[in-house]
């Protein structure tokens, strides 16, 4: 590590503890991850001090948050048994992005920029897909970025204060350090596999399927010690807050505009489907509504986990969105681009 990450690097894990024990105190949502993140994007943005990332801070944070996840095979029926529209709410929520794409057209974005900025995947996987079709790679970035931060701050606290926690949908796990023993190490060597072969979100995928797995076939109820939980968010909170500063918000405020507009308009859209399919399925609108939001898997799966709404219908349907955009989003791209502008 060079001298310059040292001397930016150090505070990070004491500005997010500060930040998070904030939030805790105020009694918001998700305290430990949206305190760690505001507290670094205020250092970040009103100091000189440009904190840096915690070297693997983030994936270790993912790490533990796909271990902890809660999955049941009762819940798992439920959601199994009503695969085919919770496919199709996946699928809407997906398409609704075409929203964002057509109001940065609207006002001059490259259909490329449009398009791969307003995709709701992960922000590595659509610069990569926007790197190889000519896409603006600093705006896709910002994009997608804006994105996650916009729906990570409203959502749980939109949750918490609007909608109230829901009905829990297990009992508490118990701490068992024996299959916690197993499940750690298990779940870093199906992520490092995971990474290798170059599969989006490695390190919570890969944890997340073990714990998955295993919780499943055994019908085992197993929690994280007191603590585990909010170290995984404030390692994901400081991770995310260190991709912002000042320069960011400043950079093409037309664009950013467009696509906070955009981002709430495809929340709204969600929303409506989410009702629209509670109604049909009468599974739980809170976390039909949650798995529909454009944001990051580990952040809505946590998200649930803290309000007690299921945990693996919400997961379900974030993985098959990504899924839906990893696999569609190119082949779309190209087919729209044949023709001329």
């Amino acid at each position: 590590m060079s001298d310059r990450s040292l001397k930016t690097g150090w505070g990070t894990p004491l500005v997010g503890l500060l930040g998070g024990y904030i939030a805790s105190q105020i009694g918001w949502p998700l305290p430990w991850m949206v305190g760690s993140l505001l507290a670094i994007i205020l250092v970040r943005c009103f100091t000189p001090w440009q904190l840096s990332e915690i070297p693997g801070g983030r994936k270790c944070g993912q790490w533990i948050v796909g271990i902890g996840l809660h999955f049941t095979p009762v819940v798992m029926e439920q959601v199994l048994s009503h695969f085919g529209l919770i496919f199709f709410g996946a699928l809407v929520t997906s398409v609704s992005a075409v929203v964002g794409v057509w109001l940065m057209r609207r006002t001059g974005e490259d259909r490329a920029t449009a398009f791969f900025s307003s995709m709701p995947g992960g922000s590595g996987e659509m610069v990569n897909l926007g790197a190889r079709n000519g896409a603006m790679l600093s705006h896709v970035a910002a994009g997608q970025s804006l994105r996650v931060l916009v729906v990570v701050l409203c959502v749980p606290a939109a949750f918490k204060y609007l909608l109230g926690d829901g009905t829990p949908v297990s009992h508490a796990g118990s701490v068992d350090w024996r299959w916690l023993a197993l499940l750690f190490p298990a779940g870093a060597l199906l992520a490092w596999v995971w990474e290798r072969l170059r599969q989006p979100n490695p390190w919570l995928f890969g944890p997340l399927l073990v714990s998955a797995s295993i919780s499943i076939g055994w019908d085992l109820h197993i929690g994280l010690p007191d603590g585990g939980s909010q170290i995984g968010q404030w390692l994901i909170g400081s991770g995310l807050g260190c991709h912002f500063n000042r320069q960011f918000f400043r950079r093409a405020p037309s664009f950013m505009g467009r696509t906070l507009i955009g981002t709430v308009l495809t929340m709204l859209i969600a929303t409506l489907a989410a009702l629209g399919l509670s109604t049909l399925t009468h599974l739980d609108l809170r976390s039909l509504t949650l798995g529909m939001m454009p944001g990051g898997i580990a952040e809505m799966s946590l998200t649930a986990q803290t309000l007690q709404l299921s945990v693996p219908l919400v997961t379900a349907m974030q993985v098959m969105r990504l899924l839906f955009v990893l696999f569609l989003a190119e082949p779309l791209f190209k087919y729209w681009n044949r023709n001329p502008e």
